[in-house]
């Protein structure tokens, strides 16, 4: 099975739930970067202080300070495979990525699409029953994914690495879809 994956797909399509199932279920590392800021941050590291000071100032973390964080957590696997979720975004921070993976020996093997219909996105995120999740918000997401991430899936597919998962259904027969996917089934 492949094993240092990267998961994109719209909002609320799952990624969080299926990426921490796989994890579990074959010891890989679940790299979310907004986890892994936060961590950084707790542990006062010199890139959490760098992270915390643009944060606390209510800007974006730099390209370079994420790849930075990164390539830290990457260089400290063994080879039990990891996952990113949350980055790369865009096509920029794709083609920043893939050198530093090079260089640690880890290239990316696949990257899953997790592909669901918006009527059933827009449905499955207004019954989680959050406060943001109301149906322009929601819209407003979908565009945002869309326009900055459509490019990156492109990325992806010229370079045969993506693998496209039907996300509807059962979490369980999510799991299986992309468990068969990875295994080259």
């Amino acid at each position: 099975m492949k094993k240092r994956l990267l998961f994109v797909g719209p909002p609320g399509a799952g990624k969080g739930t299926q990426a921490a199932r796989l994890c579990e279920q074959h010891g890989m590392k679940h790299l979310s970067t907004g986890d892994l800021l936060r961590a950084e941050v707790a542990a006062g590291s010199e890139l959490g202080k760098e992270a915390e000071a643009v944060m606390n100032r209510g800007e974006l973390v730099s390209d370079a300070l994420v790849l930075a964080i990164v390539k830290g957590q990457l260089g400290e696997l063994g080879d039990g495979g990891w996952l990113l979720d949350g980055f790369p975004r865009n096509v920029a921070q794709a083609e920043a990525l893939k050198p530093l993976l090079t260089e640690i020996g880890q290239p990316l093997e696949a990257v899953v699409l997790l592909e669901l219909d918006d009527a059933v996105l827009m449905e499955r995120m207004l019954s989680r029953g959050r406060d943001d999740d109301n149906e322009d918000v929601i819209r407003h997401r979908l565009e945002v994914y869309r326009d900055k991430t459509a490019p990156l899936i492109e990325h992806y597919r010229n370079q045969d690495l993506l693998i496209a998962v039907d996300a509807q259904g059962s979490i369980d027969a999510i799991t299986a879809r992309i468990e068969e996917a990875l295994t080259g089934g």
